[in-house]
């Protein structure tokens, strides 16, 4: 990069004066406002325990879906049972969580229930040492609980082959950290003429745009991002999820990252992104609800049947959604039985009338539910 030549936002003299067309972004936010509202209208009338089911919804596939941006893949399962110990959501028997695991669920938690404590910088520094327990990235030693220090060179956002790399965006230089992450502390933690959710989605780009970490930044970027949406719901209570929506939207998520970072000071198109992404994410969490409601009725139907733990497991993971065909082996799989055990259990269900026979072909009979 020669220099005086500018690339990227962070370069601009007037950096980090942002600036955007709150007239266009009107109908916008008037669209999210009123899923917003109708939303909450329908957990309002839902009872306590409905509610705490669908927030544990929303939150676990926050924490699963934030990590698969990044390529990583956690065990829903045992995130499930990490978000239904901290909150007290009886679930029956928990899955074995991982201390990794454990982290990115402390992250999640501590941003969104604890959304009007301040951000501080040891609070994010507390947030990136709970994502790499071990001081490790993959193989990789990081550091840990303090801003990227750039000893092996500038911190750039990259793809493709070793021999043939992308450099979609460069981070302002390691001694500039202290100064940026100052000024973004104290702007999150003033009151600013911002709209909240124009706030909200500020903060997410100018946290990744600084990139001050040497690993995590995506993943504690969503994390600021959802405390401000925390704070513009006025409840620390997450019932929908940015995230789950950003890694649907992966690839145009990076293009409109790589478009504003590379060009001016006008965040318009980036908070447009920002607010029709968040509108989908909260007529996504209303399927959410149908869902937690649909298993509500389900069991409220078969209340009166004996039925044992392994088939009260398996159930519910139908009801959550299961991945692929229910076949008798992978019953045995999951609720760790032999295969005569889980085909007792099956055709016990088949007798009660809980389950059918799926009418679907393949080399092995699959089960589903009879609803």
């Amino acid at each position: 990069m020669e220099s005086g030549e500018n690339h990227y936002i962070w370069q601009a003299d007037d950096w980090p004066a942002w600036r955007y067309d709150l007239a266009a972004l009107v109908g916008l936010l008037s669209d999210v406002s009123r899923a917003q509202g109708l939303l909450m209208g329908r957990l309002a009338d839902v009872g306590m325990v409905l509610r705490d089911r669908a927030s544990l919804g929303a939150l676990t596939e926050d924490v699963v879906r934030t990590s698969e941006i990044e390529g990583e893949r956690l065990d829903a399962e045992s995130v499930r049972s990490s978000i239904a110990r901290r909150l007290g959501v009886e679930i029956g028997a928990l899955a074995p969580v991982d201390r990794h695991v454990e982290g990115v669920v402390d992250m999640v938690l501590d941003a969104t229930s604890r959304c009007a404590a301040p951000l501080t910088a040891e609070r994010l520094f507390a947030w990136q040492a709970a994502l790499f327990p071990t001081g490790y990235s993959g193989l990789v030693r990081i550091r840990v609980g303090a801003w990227r220090d750039d000893a092996a060179g500038p911190m750039q956002v990259v793809s493709g082959p070793a021999h043939r790399r992308k450099v979609h965006f460069q981070a302002p230089p390691a001694a500039r950290l202290e100064a940026e992450m100052t000024r973004f502390l104290g702007w999150a933690n003033a009151a600013t003429p911002e709209p909240a959710l124009i706030k909200a989605g500020l903060a997410h780009l100018w946290f990744v745009t600084l990139h001050p970490f040497d690993d995590g930044n995506g993943r504690i970027a969503r994390a600021v991002g959802d405390l401000f949406l925390a704070r513009a719901d006025g409840s620390p209570r997450r019932f929908y999820s940015l995230s789950a929506r950003i890694q649907r939207e992966r690839e145009a998520y990076y293009e409109v990252l790589e478009r504003t970072q590379q060009g001016s000071l006008d965040a318009t198109e980036w908070l447009a992104w920002f607010l029709g992404t968040l509108r989908r994410a909260l007529d996504g969490a209303q399927h959410t609800l149908d869902a937690v409601l649909a298993k509500a009725r389900f069991w409220q139907r078969w209340a009166g049947m004996p039925m044992n733990e392994r088939q009260v497991k398996l159930l519910n993971r139908l009801l959550d959604g299961f991945e692929g065909r229910l076949t008798s082996s992978r019953w045995a799989s999951v609720a760790k039985c032999s295969p005569d055990t889980a085909l007792r259990d099956i055709n016990e269900l088949i007798g009660l009338g809980v389950l059918r026979r799926s009418s679907g072909g393949g080399r092995s009979t699959a089960y589903e539910l009879t609803d």
